[in-house]
């Protein structure tokens, strides 16, 4: 386990990952209805797994049909996240060209018609189908079904230590952010969302972020 190292503020977030820990019920409920819900969910998902790989296959039958990427997870451990491809092969490489043009503030990059993304990516981001892999994420515990959202490692180096708050509980395959206005919001509005669930975090509050989730997938917000 890898720890943020904290210089500023340091008892404020040392106060917030020991209040998170304290809570045995909840972590422990939390993690059951993890491990039950995403294998369930594997299970029945499958039909929709194997149409969207073969569509995936069938626009570039050379690419990869996952791709993963290293994300940073609670208490700063990096982990490796699943989803489905739905960009080019090389949209990492490209992403510095593309720099100058990000749509939103701080260290987050949004661009609504990203060349990158593919046609059969175009419809499964809007719908966030891409993202049902990351249940494997929430079956081996890197991941929750309801959390922060997961940065990326050259995000965390950027921030300040009110947004490395986001860090002190398991990214989520979903959230308050997501099901808030997700990209019509800026990257500070997002921490805010953030650190806000975390501060109301709950049970209740799960299952509601999850039952909005199911909508949005069915009649989409703003994702792209």
């Amino acid at each position: 386990m890898v720890i943020i190292v904290i210089k500023d503020n340091e008892f404020t977030l040392l106060e917030e990952y020991q209040n998170q820990s304290r809570r045995f019920v909840y972590r422990f409920l939390k993690r059951t209805f993890d491990i039950v819900a995403s294998l369930l969910g594997l299970l029945l998902l499958f039909p929709v797994f194997l149409i969207v790989s073969l569509a995936i296959k069938k626009e570039d039958v050379n690419g990869p049909v996952f791709y993963f990427q290293y994300r940073v997870g609670r208490h700063g451990k990096r982990f490796k996240m699943y989803k489905f491809r739905s960009m080019v092969v090389n949209a990492d490489k490209i992403l510095d060209s593309l720099a100058e043009k990000n749509e939103v503030d701080g260290a987050m990059f949004k661009m609504k018609n990203d060349p990158r993304v593919t046609h059969v990516g175009n419809f499964i981001r809007r719908h966030s189908i891409d993202e049902l892999p990351q249940l494997v994420n929430v079956l081996i515990g890197d991941m929750s079904l309801v959390g922060t959202r997961p940065p990326l490692i050259r995000e965390v180096s950027e921030y300040t230590e009110y947004e490395k708050k986001r860090l002190v509980v398991k990214p989520g395959c979903t959230g308050l952010w997501q099901v808030s206005g997700r990209n019509d919001l800026d990257f500070k509005e997002m921490v805010d969302l953030d650190i806000e669930y975390i501060s109301r975090s709950s049970l209740a509050l799960d299952i509601t972020i999850l039952l909005r989730t199911v909508l949005i997938m069915i009649k989409p917000n703003s994702a792209y």
